[in-house]
């Protein structure tokens, strides 16, 4: 007599097997699954210790001449927001900074205005790499800026005109005040034909309020 044979007998092996290669793939999957969420948080981990060694960064910059920008505006009746905002815009903050024109240290001082500084005080010249001294960089851009808004006192906000002097001399910043009466501080602006210098302006402007909305340097 012949026995059937039905798939309990020869298909049961078989249905093992088919459910071995399901879980061996659901378990490479499961793994790649976290293998994939490890790699996300990895990443979003680097990323926000990242973003705080940033923010810090940014903060020591922004504040480590604090000390040093007070002094020196108190020294020549500045406001020390005035002052921030001409170091944020001229170097951000970098004392060793230079520029094309031979300009120095944290306010950008160019050489003939460190030969007027001196002659003024009495002083011999300053070398350039004295300059990079904070205190020194300070002094003699503090003394211009101060310099430059007496000259435009008689204006009913001196800050604009000054800081165009302080940009791109004092004869382009007459030249451009020419016909602003009584030295319009909005017209002045509006006459200021070199973009760089315009935009110097209104940056600093916008950088100084922003300190004094703040409250704080």
């Amino acid at each position: 007599m012949t026995l059937a044979i039905g798939p309990t007998a020869h298909g049961l092996p078989l249905r093992r097997a088919i459910a071995k290669t399901k879980l061996a793939g659901h378990t490479r999957g499961v793994a790649r699954g976290k293998g994939f969420r490890g790699l996300v948080v990895s990443v979003g981990v680097l990323l926000a210790l990242l973003a705080t060694a940033w923010f810090i960064f940014d903060y020591w910059r922004d504040h480590r001449f604090d000390e040093e920008i007070t002094r020196a505006a108190q020294q020549h009746g500045l406001s020390p927001f005035l002052v921030k905002a001409v170091v944020w815009r001229e170097s951000r903050f970098n004392p060793y900074a230079r520029g094309r024109k031979g300009e120095v240290g944290l306010m950008q001082v160019m050489p003939a205005t460190v030969a007027e500084w001196a002659k003024s005080h009495d002083r011999g010249a300053l070398e350039p790499q004295t300059l990079v001294l904070p205190a020194a960089g300070l002094e003699v851009g503090c003394w211009c800026l101060r310099r430059a808004l007496d000259r435009w006192k008689g204006s009913a906000d001196p800050v604009p005109f000054a800081l165009a002097e302080y940009n791109a001399g004092r004869s382009n910043a007459l030249r451009w005040a020419a016909g602003s009466q009584p030295r319009d501080a909005e017209h002045f602006r509006a006459s200021i034909t070199y973009p760089g210098t315009r935009q110097y302006v209104r940056a600093i402007e916008n950088r100084y309020q922003y300190y004094k909305q703040r409250g704080r340097l």
